[in-house]
């Protein structure tokens, strides 16, 4: 059984010292699916929605998202994020959102990638809200992780 290395000895929760492991390249990619009705997504497709381009502004808050990982989780390690990119895929009744983050750094980057899908799909759901209440979120995920002591994975 993995140890749980964010207990100390007392049984008290603390943040986990990374002084000693070295900086290597890390990526990781995840997905999270705004599912709305189709008339909406008719709407974002044509940049007919009242407070502006959904896609991009759900892309430039999941960036700010990612950045910001460690301030929103706490005990997330601020990393050095070296890159993040995403892709939207609009369906017919559905948005899927996958971010991907390379960090070169001493722990990984799927907390960044997690919180930068779920904080741009919290954008759609704001921006479109007034068109479609009944919105969810769902399938919020990591696909695939690089780097790292515990290795490669892929769902």
């Amino acid at each position: 059984m993995k140890e749980f290395t964010h207990l100390d000895s007392k049984g008290r929760v603390n943040m986990v010292d990374i002084s000693d492991k070295y900086p290597t390249k890390r990526t990781a990619v995840a997905k999270s699916e705004v599912h709305t009705r189709k008339d909406t997504i008719e709407k974002i497709i044509s940049n007919g929605v009242a407070k502006g381009n959904v896609v991009e502004t759900a892309k430039l808050t999941g960036i700010t998202a990612a950045k910001k990982t460690s301030e929103l989780i706490f005990l997330c390690h601020p990393i050095k994020i070296t890159g993040i990119d995403f892709d939207f895929k609009i369906n017919e009744t559905s948005i899927e959102i996958f971010c991907k983050v390379t960090a070169n750094d001493q722990t990984g980057a799927e907390m960044e990638a997690l919180t930068g899908v779920s904080l741009a799909a919290l954008a759609i759901y704001d921006m479109c809200k007034a068109y479609d209440k009944r919105m969810t979120i769902t399938n919020t995920m990591l696909l695939k992780k690089t780097g790292g002591k515990s290795g490669d994975f892929v769902r």
